[in-house]
């Protein structure tokens, strides 16, 4: 029984990966996590391969997203990114892509394959051997993560050279109302006025 998701997607792949080599396109060396792709949580890729020019140990890096839990689920997108690795990225999800794909029973769309029937029985005495997968979907809307701030204080800063007299304001009552007033000078400078979204306390894309 597997102690790690990491673990179960390496046994997962090591079963798999003589699915790869009778089609003539043997597995690279690869790396696989449960995590969010580079479109972050919010982004529709439910899983990603990266390049193995892109890593300092030259291995492909595949990550399926955390949000995401059924064991045939997660092995058919780990498949469909294995074909990747397999082929090469240069390769989109045409010619050697599509070839190798099908082959190992993914449907659908090529850049949104599925698991039919047919893939499933051909990964359901894979997913007995290596056993339940120790992961549990993560739910996205009950997030507890950092939340985007309401409202964003713009800070508003006296013109004169020798004042340095400041506030905190806004967006909402300048645009509203106007630039706050130094007691002594008079109007105020306003940075951050032409920005057209607000900041987020942190993040995750």
């Amino acid at each position: 029984m597997c102690e790690t998701r990491e673990e179960w997607l390496q046994n997962v792949t090591g079963h798999m990966a003589g699915w790869y080599a009778d089609l003539g396109y043997p597995l690279p060396k690869v790396r696989i996590a449960i995590g969010f792709p580079s479109t972050g949580r919010r982004g529709r890729r439910i899983g990603e391969c990266w390049d193995q020019g892109a890593s300092a140990d030259s291995t492909f890096e595949i990550y399926i997203r955390p949000d995401l839990a059924e064991p045939e689920e997660v092995a058919a997108v780990l498949g469909h990114e294995l074909v990747h690795a397999a082929v090469g990225l240069e390769c989109g999800h045409k010619g050697p892509f599509r070839k190798v794909a099908v082959a190992i029973r993914l449907e659908g769309k090529m850049t949104a394959t599925v698991a039919g029937p047919a893939f499933l029985a051909a990964v359901a005495p894979i997913l007995a051997a290596v056993g339940p997968l120790p992961h549990a979907r993560l739910a996205l809307g009950q997030s507890s993560g950092p939340k985007k701030q309401k409202a964003r204080l713009l800070k508003a800063e006296c013109q004169h050279q020798e004042c340095g007299y400041n506030v905190r304001v806004t967006k909402k009552w300048v645009m509203d109302i106007g630039a706050p007033h130094c007691p002594a000078h008079g109007e105020m400078a306003v940075d951050g006025l032409d920005d057209d979204e607000e900041e987020e306390n942190g993040g995750d894309e």
